[in-house]
């Protein structure tokens, strides 16, 4: 065990805002995409609907609004988002050496498409942190904000969810973190959280501590 996380056997870590600076780059090359096929939405308005959840929550949004989207919107969005993050995604400041020195098991438990886990990771440099312990809403029946993801994840790293620590950037992962019974660190360090009030909107979803910067993980607050 890791003296400075008691009572704590895993940590999961949502790969998006979390590992890799992706939300902003993620939410704007939603929001031209939208609008490709005549839905305006603002990369703020997406952050607002979508941070944290899946693209099935996109789909199922535009359905309910009257506006469902072409069989060929998630293969062009997802080669958009691949060649937007080739040329700018980065790894949350710091975080390699919170990985570093991390010394209980951990994993990835994220909204995103396994594929586009691996290749952030691996784009960033952080791959080798967390080998095949990567774990996405494909292998659940619900999405954050349900727990099914991190139940699921626990459960496969052998961990009760009373002495898991996970650590999120969204109101929804936060729902679904405390839904599961674990722990919650909100980290609110990321690109798309510079102008908004991230930590009420995490504290408000239940989130057991507030973070800015990786280099804080270890303090304890």
């Amino acid at each position: 065990m890791d003296l400075r996380l008691p009572e704590t056997d895993l940590v999961i870590f949502d790969c998006d805002g979390v590992l890799v600076d992706s939300e902003a780059l993620s939410c704007r090359c939603l929001s031209e995409a939208l609008g490709r096929v005549g839905i305006e939405m603002s990369t703020e308005r997406a952050l607002e609907l979508f941070l944290g959840r899946s693209t099935a929550a996109v789909l199922d949004y535009c359905r309910a609004a009257g506006q469902p989207l072409p069989a060929t919107f998630l293969p062009d969005l997802a080669l958009q988002v691949r060649e937007t993050f080739r040329s700018q995604l980065k790894p949350i400041p710091d975080v390699g050496a919170v990985l570093a020195e991390l010394r209980l098991p951990h994993c990835v438990a994220s909204s995103s498409d396994l594929e586009r886990v691996r290749f952030s990771l691996e784009l960033t440099g952080l791959a080798a942190y967390f080998g095949q312990r990567l774990y996405t809403s494909q292998m659940v029946a619900r999405g954050k904000p349900a727990p099914d993801l991190f139940l699921h994840a626990a459960s496969l790293m052998g961990a009760e969810p009373r002495r898991t620590l996970v650590i999120e950037d969204s109101s929804s992962g936060v729902l679904a973190a405390k839904a599961a019974g674990m722990k919650v660190w909100g980290f609110v360090g990321g690109a798309h959280y510079r102008l908004r009030d991230a930590g009420g909107l995490l504290r408000q979803a239940g989130a057991d501590r507030i973070f800015a910067a990786m280099t804080d993980f270890w303090t304890k607050g």
